[in-house]
């Protein structure tokens, strides 16, 4: 058969979801509603008070309302689809939308990558050389910083969705996973995907291990730093600017690092508890920690703590 006529078949994809957990589905319902509605509300707030709130309106909190507006995004472009495979027994997505869902992911989750590196050389020159810092942090600096994150995940989002979904798709359209996670998406290609393996290597090494590193740097020196101060309090009071960042980013990247860390089952049955535990995994890292974020910033960060009392 001519290869048109095969993968003009495939104008949509099945969503498995939870479907063998039929339970599992309503449960998760409720909880992820719920969470939902927590992210919309406490990144709501953070936004509001670092606009408002003229005490706030520096480099840090300016990322961070950056960060909040960020997750809000990213949840969002996943959430309502998650909520439908639940509700909708057929749980099918057009083409279209399974490209536009892609992207918004890809792209929310590759910024979010790059603005924390941001925020991390933020602390380092806060920390390291305070008496420059509105001088290499001005409204400029960090204007550019912020534009940069958005226009790089942007940018990497829009070449691994072309290239994936210009591939053909002329057999199995049944994706086993809540949303059009890339990697789930490309198994289901019948052409050579090497190309595709590539970029993402690629991307994984330029938005993820390049920004990693950046930030294993910044806090080298920034604990070097601290650790001169010669008073207990000062420590105290040095690292705590930086403690609500640390737990952002190590939440962050662990929960990446245990989703694409973690050994293969070999055994059929262990694939498919592994499978069940990957899409769970999948659900913490695209619900629960967008979640954590307002939470960490709000008990670690007296400003911030201040500023919602205030608002």
């Amino acid at each position: 058969m001519d290869r048109s006529n095969e993968t003009s078949l495939v104008t949509g994809f099945l969503l498995l979801g939870l479907s063998a957990h039929p339970k599992l589905e309503k449960t998760f319902f409720v909880l992820i509603l719920l969470m939902y509605l927590v992210i919309l509300l406490g990144n709501g707030v953070l936004i509001l008070v670092t606009i408002l709130d003229s005490h706030l309106h520096t480099p840090m909190y300016f990322f961070l309302g950056n960060l909040s507006f960020l997750d809000i995004c990213y949840t969002t472009s996943s959430v309502p689809l998650i909520f439908d495979i639940f509700i909708n027994p057929r749980k099918t997505v057009s083409f279209s939308a399974c490209a536009v869902q892609m992207f918004l992911s890809f792209a929310m989750g590759t910024t979010e990558c790059v603005l924390l590196s941001m925020m991390a050389f933020d602390r380092y020159v806060a920390i390291c050389n305070p008496l420059r810092y509105p001088v290499v942090m001005s409204k400029t600096v960090y204007l550019s910083m912020a534009v940069s994150s958005w226009v790089s995940g942007s940018i990497t989002a829009t070449v691994q969705t072309s290239l994936a979904m210009r591939l053909p798709f002329c057999g199995d359209n049944i994706i086993n996973h809540f949303t059009c996670e890339i990697l789930a998406v490309l198994k289901l290609a019948c052409a050579d995907i090497s190309i595709n393996v590539i970029c993402m290597a690629v991307g994984n090494v330029m938005f993820l291990g390049v920004p990693v590193f950046f930030i294993f740097v910044s806090y080298v020196f920034i604990l070097t730093n601290v650790l001169r101060i010669p008073s207990t309090e000062g420590r105290k009071k040095a690292f705590s600017t930086c403690s609500a960042h640390l737990t952002v980013v190590v939440v962050f990247y662990g929960t990446i690092l245990f989703m694409y860390g973690k050994p293969k089952s070999k055994d059929p049955l262990g694939a498919d508890k592994q499978d069940l535990a990957d899409k769970l995994i999948s659900l913490f890292y695209g619900v629960v920690t967008p979640m954590l974020n307002p939470i960490i910033y709000s008990l670690r960060n007296k400003d911030v703590r201040a500023a919602v009392k205030n608002l």
